[in-house]
């Protein structure tokens, strides 16, 4: 691995620092807040916070909660701006506005979302109306996106997207983003970037076409939607989706690649994060796996699902694409987040943009020209032996005999848990899986609104039979620097700060804090249940630092059947809960 870096050039000293991407927007934001998902543009999740720190983080306790009055998958994390925290839920989708200046954490005001307008297709379990599908992983939103202006966007289950006044909690406007009668649901963290909001939709698994969409943050008009699969006209490609790899070049890839028509119903929807550029105007953001999961129906690579796209972000029109796992048979799809640094080398300082795949290898990318300069494995992959650089092409490996298992699983070695980035040390902080499984696959028809799979999956404990992992890895040598083992897998972000340190949560309901540089506990706090959400960091009107996480146990992770957390499908839900902790 060391070699193959040291051979384009990049080879990073590490006493060198990468540099996150700068951030300018908007100029008001101060240290102490969170005014986006990923605290900035190149979502490195990183605060210049530093009040709490390495030695004084085993003081931390909790200082208040709130509860959410509702249960299920608490994904993402709250937004500050100025003195206000705005705090969302799963659904039914209510979204609170928590006045930090006054006593109590004062609500300012409560958005309840519409439940749902449209007729029934399908029933699903729970408290979930039979009109909306649950998808593969429940009902949990990644959280809200703000506008300079005042304007608080919050994507809705039912497939909608929400304009609410932060000031008031009046709904300005409301569009129809996506159609849960076919499966349809917004539940990514939608993006602001200048006067637009931009935000994709979930249901991949139900043959939903995925999309990126723009739209006017003041009105809720629709500049432009790129589609992930179909005629370039639709994609919104011109010329050459990537002319790094020959097998990227061609007219209308979108449909080729696909049987007769598959395109329609092929999946490939973004429901991951967006990551921005403002230098290169671009903004990056990956798409799901191919519909159906059955892969002998769809032969072909199947583009543009699994993949990376970078567009304008004023006309949506495609810069470049890269598919990380062509024909994806496996189900890893592409949709994890992209993070943004700058990683100076033998020369000028390489754009870089870093993406743990849920296929199991680390990608190290020219954000501006779409070339893979680094893809090495960070955890157990044995579908593929490499990835070949000239090609861009994975080598894949058939089953050998006695092999037990295909690693990862399907949820990839990483799924949608955001990994964050420091510039004290270099390295990315990454939340895993470590999961393998036994695939089986059938034909299967498409009916809309029903799951479109043809797929029954085995999940396993990876090497060791620990279940989750988090690292820190080094982009400048392709390697772990340290790693901890979790006995379950590590469904909740990271964060890192400016006084060493870097927390995430377990499933068990740990909240951890760590040294940066060792990977050595210095803290930990037992919430009331798991946590698949993000902490994240603020300075409240007080001038102190104070760290929060939501506890609210959900998602893929608790579906019953799947196999791995057979410890929690027995646990009664609890309602969530938002913790904030200080010194």
């Amino acid at each position: 691995m060391l070699g193959a870096l040291a051979a384009t050039g990049l080879l990073v000293s590490r006493t060198v620092a990468q540099r996150p991407a700068q951030i300018p927007w908007p100029q008001s934001v101060l240290p102490g807040e969170w005014p986006m998902t990923g605290r900035d543009y190149g979502l490195t999740r990183y605060s210049p916070l530093d009040q709490i720190t390495t030695g004084n983080a085993a003081q931390l306790r909790l200082v208040w909660s709130f509860s959410t009055g509702t249960t299920r998958a608490h994904e993402g994390n709250p937004l500050v701006v100025g003195s206000m925290m705005y705090v969302h839920t799963p659904y039914p989708n209510v979204v609170y506005a928590l006045d930090l200046s006054q006593p109590g954490t004062k609500v300012q005001w409560k958005y309840s979302a519409p439940l749902t307008d449209r007729p029934s297709t399908r029933g699903t379990a729970g408290a979930v109306p039979p009109s909306l599908p649950t998808g593969c992983c429940d009902v949990g939103s990644r959280g809200l996106a703000y506008h300079p202006s005042g304007i608080l966007f919050a994507p809705l289950l039912n497939g909608d997207l929400a304009a609410l006044d932060a000031r008031t909690g009046r709904e300005i406007w409301r569009v129809r983003n996506t159609d849960s009668r076919i499966g349809g649901t917004v539940s990514s963290a939608p993006l602001v970037v200048r006067d637009l909001v931009l935000v994709g939709e979930s249901g991949a698994e139900y043959g939903v076409r995925g999309h990126l969409t723009a739209y006017e943050a003041k009105t809720g008009r629709l500049v432009w939607r790129g589609w992930s699969t179909g005629p370039d006209s639709d994609v919104l490609i011109v010329g050459p989706a990537n002319t790094n790899y020959g097998s990227h070049q061609g007219r209308d890839l979108g449909v080729s690649t696909w049987p007769t028509g598959g395109w329609r119903t092929g999946g490939g929807t973004a429901s991951g994060w967006i990551s921005y550029d403002p230098s290169l105007d671009l903004v990056y953001y990956g798409t799901d796996q191919a519909a159906p999961g059955y892969a002998a129906q769809r032969l072909g690579d199947n583009k543009w699902a699994s993949s990376i796209f970078a567009r304008d972000v004023s006309t949506g029109q495609v810069r470049w694409a890269f598919q990380m796992t062509p024909h994806d048979a496996w189900g890893y799809g592409g949709a994890n987040e992209n993070l943004l640094v700058d990683l100076p080398g033998r020369g000028a300082p390489l754009k870089a943009l870093v993406h743990f795949d849920r296929n199991g290898f680390a990608y190290t990318i020219d954000r501006a020209t779409g070339k893979v300069v680094v893809a090495e494995k960070y955890g157990p992959a044995n579908w593929a032996r490499v990835v070949d650089l000239t090609s861009g092409l994975p080598t894949v490996q058939p089953p050998s005999a006695g092999r037990s298992g295909i690693c990862p699983a399907g949820i990839g070695a990483k799924y949608l848990q955001p990994a964050a980035f420091s510039p004290l040390t270099n390295l990315f902080y990454v939340p895993l899986n470590n999961l393998c499984m036994e695939l089986k696959s059938t034909p299967v028809a498409y009916v809309p609104g029903q799951p479109y799979l043809g797929t029954t999956v085995t999940v396993l404990p990876g090497p060791g039979g620990n279940r989750g992992r988090f690292i820190a890895w080094n982009a400048s040598t392709a390697t772990i620097a340290w790693e901890v083992r979790e006995p379950m897998t590590v469904a909740g972000g990271a964060l890192t700060t400016a006084g060493g340190l870097v927390f995430y949560g377990t499933l068990e309901g740990w909240i951890k804090a760590l040294d940066q540089r060792t990977g050595r506990e210095l803290w930990r706090f037992q919430t009331p249940a798991g946590i698949v959400g993000n902490p994240m960091t603020f300075s409240g009107p007080d001038g102190k630092q104070y760290l929060a996480v939501f506890s609210g146990v959900g998602g893929w992770w608790a579906l019953s059947g799947n196999g791995t957390l057979t410890d929690l499908e027995s646990m009664p839900a609890k309602e969530g809960v938002l913790l904030v902790f200080g010194l």
